[in-house]
């Protein structure tokens, strides 16, 4: 399973990501860590409430998409234990 590095991680918590840098959706980083937060649910809270654009009008485009990508690497045999938690996430986005 493929984990954002530690190292875009800096303290004040921001995250620096240099890859996708203008190609993403507002708030892709963030639904990204939060995404590979959902097997533990206190960080995954903590992540939300680090990054307010998550749950936002604007930062939804971005959970989508994350969480679509995500989905469809399992096809390939990659990230298969969030297969539930993905799952779980993508209702919740469509119920928005």
């Amino acid at each position: 399973m493929r984990r954002p590095a530690l190292a875009n991680v800096s303290a004040p918590l921001r995250i620096l990501d240099w890859e996708g840098w203008g190609h993403a959706p507002e708030g892709f980083d963030a639904a990204t860590l939060y995404a590979y937060t959902l097997l533990q649910p206190n960080v995954a809270a903590r992540v939300r409430t680090a990054f307010p654009i998550l749950g936002s009008p604007a930062g939804l485009a971005a959970e989508a998409t994350v969480c679509t990508l995500l989905k469809q690497t399992m096809s390939r045999g990659d990230n298969l234990i969030l297969e539930g938690p993905l799952r779980g996430w993508a209702e919740e986005l469509i119920r928005r």
